[in-house]
């Protein structure tokens, strides 16, 4: 099979698997060369949800294409970071739904996704197929529904012993991590009826005309798509503080004069904040972390919580290990984190009565994800527009909002504009972060 093709050089890849452990020869290829090719500056990026190598590598490509044009004189290296994570192949990552554009082809679990979960929960495939046969059946009665949710479960399971297990929350309660959500051990047949809702919801909102009530079997689907999701999640943190943030001080002992710049996308925006809480002692050579979209708590970084000042963020005081600002670029256009989030993110005793959109409003304060709304809970982190970023200098520490809904605008339901990231001013960000320029 041919490489696929990279729009900058030098450029590496590190590999990781969902625990965190990297492949070796990448690693080693990354700390002989970086040296070797007069590198400075070294770009890292995490994607988020996605299906494999040459999806993530054609996302790396268009991102870093403007890197040389903006920063035409400095010394840049690039660096692809791959983990085990998925998209469903039936989700829109870009452009507006036209109005008389026909519902998604849910509930039934298409190919691709069927393929790319198999991948990705290995030794699952007899769960996918039960899930898939009960999509593609839709029994109309509410045991069939607890038996998806019970299946759901049994996909995303992972062993309490193992690593994977204590990355799971963005916030501790009392000193304890927050619990599973809601949406693993809840009664099934009434989250899928929220999902159900806040899928007619967003479709409705991007002009797609509905066929009908909103179907228990659509919630169902996006229940699955969730809960994916939210392994996703904690992988991520797993391959941030085990895998990225190791490698990353690693390169620190090699290479101590290379400044690194993590950037991260959805999931991977939780990746690489983890990969600081993974950077050995005393290490120093983060020189900014741009988050674009991330797909956790907006109160991760928080010493308090406003609504129980007993708990915090599992990264309060992780942005004091950067020797520069952690940016958080967010979009209201993000459906995916302002609607779906807040409900797949809540854990037991919120609200059941709410759907759709006002369950996004009212469990958002509480549930929310950064990149829908920003970092929350921070003193002195100021809220800055999109053009006075690239008009004026970026703090120097600590941590930074921007709005960039006037560029991440674009995308159909369920999503909406969250993979919309793929912009020139989001490179100026990253090199304004890391003060390349």
């Amino acid at each position: 099979m041919a490489e696929p093709e990279m729009s900058v050089s030098p450029y590496w890849e590190l590999t990781f698997d969902a625990d965190g452990d990297v492949d070796d020869r990448q690693r080693e290829r990354l700390l002989t060369q970086v040296v070797r090719r007069g590198v400075r500056h070294l770009v890292v990026f995490a994607h988020g949800w996605n299906n494999d190598r040459a999806a993530a590598t054609r996302l790396y490509s268009r991102f870093f294409a403007p890197f040389p044009d903006l920063a035409p004189h400095a010394p840049l290296g690039y660096v692809g970071v791959l983990w085990p994570s998925m998209r469903f192949a039936d989700e829109r990552v870009s452009g507006f739904a036209p109005a008389t554009a026909a519902p998604p082809t849910r509930p039934v679990l298409d190919k691709g996704s069927r393929h790319a979960l198999l991948e990705t929960f290995p030794g699952r495939a007899t769960v996918v197929d039960q899930l898939a046969r009960l999509l593609d059946q839709r029994p109309d009665d509410a045991g069939a529904l607890d038996e998806f949710g019970r299946l759901v479960r049994l996909l995303v399971e992972v062993r309490p012993q193992g690593p994977q297990a204590a990355f799971a929350a963005d916030t501790l309660a009392g000193g304890v991590p927050q619990g599973d959500p809601e949406m693993l051990f809840g009664d099934t047949v009434a989250i899928c009826g929220e999902f159900a809702g806040a899928l007619a919801e967003t479709e409705s909102a991007a002009g797609i005309r509905a066929a009908g009530p909103p179907r228990l079997w659509d919630g169902a689907h996006e229940l699955l798509r969730q809960a994916t999701y939210f392994a996703m999640k904690r992988r991520a943190g797993t391959v941030g503080e085990r895998g990225l943030g190791r490698a990353v001080g690693q390169l620190a002992q090699t290479a101590p004069d290379v400044r690194v710049h993590l950037v991260g996308h959805s999931f991977g925006a939780r990746l690489v904040s983890f990969a600081l809480r993974g950077l050995p002692r005393g290490v120093r050579t983060v020189g900014g972390v741009t988050l674009l979209q991330g797909a956790f708590s907006h109160y991760a970084f928080a010493a308090r919580l406003p609504h129980d000042p007993r708990s915090g963020g599992v990264l309060h005081g992780q942005q004091n290990r950067i020797d520069g600002p952690l940016v958080c670029c967010h979009s209201r256009h993000d459906s995916a984190l302002g609607t779906f989030y807040p409900l797949a993110a809540r854990t037991a005793g919120d609200s059941h009565s709410l759907t759709g959109f006002d369950a996004g409003r009212l469990l958002g304060a509480k549930w929310g994800a950064l990149g829908h709304d920003g970092v929350r809970a921070v003193p002195d982190t100021p809220a800055l527009g999109l053009a006075d970023t690239l008009r004026l200098r970026l703090p120097t520490s600590g941590c930074v909002n921007i709005d960039a809904a006037s560029v991440v605008r674009r995308g159909g339901p369920p999503a909406g504009a969250h993979s919309d990231i793929c912009h020139q001013e989001l490179a100026r960000v990253v090199l304004a972060a890391g003060r390349v320029v």
